[in-house]
């Protein structure tokens, strides 16, 4: 292969005076690399005829090869040459690798029974993760509780933020309560709040499970281990639900998004084709399966979180991260607490003497006024400090306003009190707002704090509560205007 002299002259100038790789002068001009070798003279002539045998060095060593791939059909073919080179083998590891390739025993792949269920017979269980979901204080995970009627197809989902049993009974109650009905098995993959111990085909389930499907009277059936096909119904669905609904969808809260996944199971989940019976919807075979499923019993479980809770010295409980107020005169003691997945009750005995919405927030202060009221009867020396956890409860950022307070040197009670009067006229959500935005704007005066919130106030169009500004000690009078021509006559005098 020739090249033009003027190349030539190039390419020793590029090598010799500029020190290039020969890949690169090849690149740069052009040319192939052996061109570039020839000239500089560094093209190694190829031997003629057939090069001399190289002895097999593998051979020696398949009888190892074969019994260990027996032993460990899935062993990797560089392991197999770390083991072979302490063993003498001096071959190349790709030599090696074809071998494995050719060699290694193949899975039996797995013949599956195709299962048609009766009607009513069994439903599969399972949950699916959507990713973290925001909440006050930080995030949580977001799952997806999913019930499947084998035999109809038929789907019934919620979302829930917890998976501990407790929240596995509501999901389970409520959806028997939408099928009008149980089946009678209930098919469960292995997780933990389901399963407590294994061994092979013995399992141990949770005694709060196994009470929930004595009532109902179901099975409780479990997958093999690693057997993902035998509940393919439910994972199927799990599939549907996330390409067909939750694709693309943003949930605000809890709440509407279980309202909108209701709205898509009615309307579209019900009304789609069942898969092996032409020409009927999911929901006609439901219909068919419904008088087949066991009835419900005649008082529904409850399915509450019971347990004892001690009451701290400052009248709160600790549940779930946070910690919920009880009366003051609860204080040090022992309640029970019933917590559903909207509410939270403290119990003494059968009576109720605290009850809040449950908050999925972290590290939350739910407070009853009234409580806190209470508390400042009692100890009137208490109204700063109390009047600071006021304002942390209502808004976390009024620690940075706190920060700017303490800097600048304030008077930390008299900031405090005037702020929770703000905090009384405006509300929390407003009083949040404000001060939220009085940190952008970098300011630390509880008067801009008040303007800014009577500008959010106007803004809103929300009345002035009259009773606040005025506090309780002016009574509520009428006022009856009297006629001012007397003061026109002395004008004229």
């Amino acid at each position: 292969m020739t090249a033009p002299q003027e190349v030539e002259a190039e390419i020793r100038r590029l090598f010799y005076a500029e020190h290039w790789k020969v890949g690169t002068i090849a690149t740069q001009l052009g040319v192939h690399h052996e061109v570039v070798r020839r000239v500089l003279g560094l093209l190694v002539p190829r031997p003629r005829g057939n090069p001399a045998p190289q002895p097999a060095l593998l051979p020696a060593y398949l009888h190892f090869i074969d019994e260990q791939l027996q032993r460990y059909p899935r062993l990797c073919a560089t392991r197999l040459y770390d083991m072979l080179c302490e063993r003498g083998y001096t071959g190349s590891v790709r030599t090696l690798r074809r071998h494995v390739a050719a060699v290694r025993p193949r899975p039996q792949r797995e013949a599956f029974l195709r299962l048609d269920p009766l009607p009513g017979e069994q439903a599969q269980i399972d949950w699916a993760q959507l990713g973290q979901f925001a909440v006050p204080g930080g995030e949580r995970a977001l799952w997806v509780f999913l019930m499947v009627l084998s035999y109809s197809r038929a789907i019934w989902a919620e979302l829930v933020l917890d998976l501990s049993i407790h929240s596995l009974r509501r999901s389970l109650v409520r959806a028997a309560s939408w099928f009008d009905g149980s089946a009678r098995q209930w098919l469960f993959d292995n997780p933990k709040i389901v399963v407590l111990e294994r061994h092979g085909d013995a399992a141990r389930f949770h005694p709060d499970l196994l009470e929930l499907s004595a009532t109902y009277c179901a099975q409780l059936r479990l997958c093999a281990v690693r057997k993902a096909n035998q509940k393919g119904r439910v994972e199927r669905a799990v599939r549907f639900l996330r390409e067909r609904h939750f694709a693309g969808r943003s949930i605000p809260s809890v709440a509407e998004g279980n309202r909108q996944l209701l709205r898509f199971l009615e309307t579209i989940a019900l009304q789609r084709p069942h898969p092996t019976l032409p020409g009927r919807t999911v929901g006609d075979v439901l219909q068919q399966e419904r008088p087949r499923l066991l009835p419900l019993p005649a008082t529904l479980p409850s399915t509450e979180t019971v347990r004892p809770v001690s009451v701290d010295k400052t009248a709160f409980v600790r549940f779930d991260t946070n910690v919920y107020s009880v009366p003051p005169a609860y204080a040090g003691g022992t309640l029970t607490l019933a917590a559903t997945d909207t509410d939270v009750r403290l119990l003494t005995g059968a009576v109720e003497v605290a009850r809040h919405e449950r908050s999925w927030g972290r590290r939350r202060v739910i407070e009853d006024p009234a409580h806190r009221q209470a508390i400042l009867q009692q100890k009137r020396a208490a109204q700063e400090l109390k009047g600071r956890d006021r304002l942390r409860a209502a808004c976390p950022a009024v620690e940075q306003l706190y920060l700017r307070w303490i800097d600048g040197e304030r008077n930390l009670g008299s900031l405090t009190a005037r702020a929770v009067k703000l905090l009384d006229l405006y509300g929390d959500a407003l009083f949040a707002q404000a001060v939220e935005e009085l940190l952008v704007r970098g300011l630390q005066d509880v008067g801009a704090l008040g303007q800014i919130c009577e500008q959010k106030r106007r803004a809103a169009a929300l009345p002035v509560p009259i009773d606040v500004v005025l506090g309780d000690h002016v009574p509520d009078k009428d006022v009856i205007p009297h006629d001012l021509e007397g003061y026109d006559a002395r004008d004229d005098g």
